[in-house]
C-alpha cells in the first residue's frame, strides 16, 4: 500500500505537508452546503445536508360516522389507527445522537415546517376525537399529519485543492448517507362528502378516504359508527416502527471477523495530540479500559505512538487502521456500543472490521491538524474536556467547540 500524502514522519515536530497554509474563511456552520468554506476547528465535526424531501398528507386515525337529526352536537368518537408514522433516521428507529437530531431539524428548517426531531410514533397518540356536529350527514372523523420523508448526506471538513493550485478547507460530501421519516403536528377534524376542502390538504385526504361514491357512503344509516368501506380497508396500513438494532443505512457493514488481521503499516509512528498542548491519545494497558488523553513521557512505553495501517485514500480523505505500538491493538469502538453517543474509544486485537477503520480529514498543507471519524458508526472522535485521563469518545456530529481537532505529530 502506498504511503499517504504527507510521507514518512520526521523529527518530533508537527507533520510537514510541503506547502504554506491557505487562509480559510469561517462559514455559517448552522447549515453548511457542499463547497462552503470551513475552518481547522471544523475538522472534527460533521453535519447533515438534505438531498431530497417529500411531504404527503397522511391520515393516521379514521372512523366513518353517521349523524342523524337529534344526534348533532358535541360527541367523542374513538377512531381506528389507519397509518402509523415512526420517526427515524437511517435504519435505527430510535433517533440517537446530535447528528440525527440535526438532520431532522435541518429538514424542518428547509421546508418551513415544525417536524418531530426526537423519536416518536403516531401509534402513541390518543385515538379519540371530540367534535361538534352541527348538521346531520355522513362524516369522516380523522386525525392526520404531514408525513415528511427524504434522503440526507454527510458533510465533513477537509482540504481541497483550488484551480490555481492553492489549498483551502471546504465542506465535502463525506461517507454516510441514508433516509429519514418524520411528521408534523397532528390535526383532527370531521369532513363530509359535500364539503369543499383545499386540494392536497389533510382534510382532502380524509374526504378521499371517506369514499363518497361508495354504496356505504350513500346509504341511510342509524346514528353512530359506519362499517369501513372497501377503500378504507384497502388503504388501511400500519407501519411497524423501524428496527432499533442492526447496521444503520448511513454506516458501512462491519465484517465481525475475529481472526487477527495481517496489517500493512506505514514505517513511521505518530502522536495524536491536542493542538499546542502536551496531552495526546494514550492506549490502555487493560483491554477493558479506553483510550485517554495522557502526557508523553519516557514512561509512556509507546502507548502514545500510533501507526497508520492498510492506508487508502479516496477524494483526498485518508482511510486507515490505527495500530498502537505500545499494546499491539487497533483503535476501535466496541460493537455493543456502536450506536451509543459518547461511547469510549478502545483498543482490541486487530481484525478486518469497519469498527477499526477510521477516516482522517486533513488541514491544508503546512498544517498537521486532523479530524478522525469512525468508518462504521460515522461518528467523530473527540473529548469532553482537556484533562489528564479524559476519555476519547465518539460524537455523532463531533465536538462543535473544536475539541475534536487533533494534530498528527511524527515521532
Amino acid at each position: 500500500m502506498g504511503a499517504p500524502a504527507w510521507g514518512p514522519p520526521v523529527a518530533p515536530t508537527a507533520m510537514g505537508l510541503a506547502a504554506s497554509p491557505a487562509a480559510a474563511t469561517p462559514t455559517n456552520t448552522t447549515a453548511p452546503r457542499p463547497g462552503d468554506t470551513c475552518t481547522a476547528a471544523d475538522l472534527g465535526t460533521r453535519h447533515p445536508y438534505i438531498k431530497t424531501t417529500e411531504v404527503s398528507p397522511t391520515i393516521t386515525h379514521f372512523k366513518g360516522w353517521y349523524v342523524t337529526e337529534g344526534t348533532t352536537g358535541n360527541q367523542t368518537i374513538s377512531t381506528s389507527t389507519q397509518t402509523t408514522i415512526s420517526v427515524s433516521v437511517g435504519l435505527n428507529g430510535n433517533v440517537q445522537g446530535s447528528f440525527a437530531v440535526e438532520t431532522l431539524g435541518t429538514v424542518g428548517a428547509s421546508l418551513g415546517l415544525n417536524v418531530q426531531v426526537n423519536y416518536s410514533s403516531t401509534s402513541s397518540v390518543s385515538n379519540s376525537v371530540t367534535w361538534n356536529f352541527n348538521q346531520p350527514g355522513y362524516y369522516g372523523v380523522y386525525k392526520g399529519t404531514k408525513k415528511v420523508t427524504g434522503t440526507y448526506g454527510s458533510l465533513n471538513c477537509n482540504r481541497a485543492q483550488q484551480s490555481d493550485g492553492s489549498w483551502a478547507l471546504k465542506w465535502i460530501e463525506g461517507p454516510g448517507s441514508g433516509s429519514f421519516t418524520t411528521y408534523t403536528t397532528l390535526e383532527e377534524g370531521a369532513v363530509r362528502c359535500q364539503d369543499n376542502v383545499p386540494a392536497g390538504s389533510i382534510m382532502a385526504k380524509a374526504q378521499d378516504l371517506l369514499d363518497c361514491g361508495s354504496a356505504a357512503a350513500q346509504a341511510e344509516h342509524p346514528a353512530g359508527a359506519v362499517a369501513p368501506t372497501a377503500k378504507q380497508n384497502r388503504d388501511h396500513l400500519v407501519q411497524r416502527p423501524a428496527l432499533t438494532s442492526g447496521t444503520s443505512a448511513e454506516q458501512p457493514k462491519a465484517t465481525g471477523r475475529s481472526a487477527r488481521a495481517a496489517l500493512n503499516c506505514e514505517p513511521g509512528a505518530y502522536k495524536i495530540a491536542v493542538p499546542g498542548k502536551p496531552l495526546s491519545w494514550g492506549a490502555p494497558l487493560l483491554a477493558a479500559d479506553g483510550v485517554r488523553l495522557r502526557p508523553s513521557t519516557i514512561f509512556s512505553a509507546h502507548l502514545d505512538n500510533w501507526r497508520l495501517c492498510n492506508v487508502t485514500e479516496h477524494n483526498g480523505v485518508i482511510e486507515a487502521s490505527l495500530w498502537n505500538w505500545g499494546n499491539g491493538g487497533c483503535a476501535t469502538i466496541a460493537a455493543q456500543n456502536a450506536a451509543t453517543e459518547q461511547a469510549v474509544l478502545q483498543t482490541a486485537p486487530c481484525t478486518e472490521d469497519d469498527l477499526q477503520r477510521f477516516y482522517i480529514y486533513r488541514d491544508v498543507p503546512g498544517s498537521s491538524k486532523i479530524g478522525v471519524q469512525n468508518k462504521y458508526t460515522g461518528s467523530m472522535m473527540g473529548h469532553d474536556r482537556y484533562a489528564d485521563g479524559e476519555f476519547i469518545r465518539q460524537y455523532s456530529s463531533g465536538r462543535q467547540d473544536g475539541t475534536g481537532t487533533y494534530t498528527l505529530i511524527g515521532v
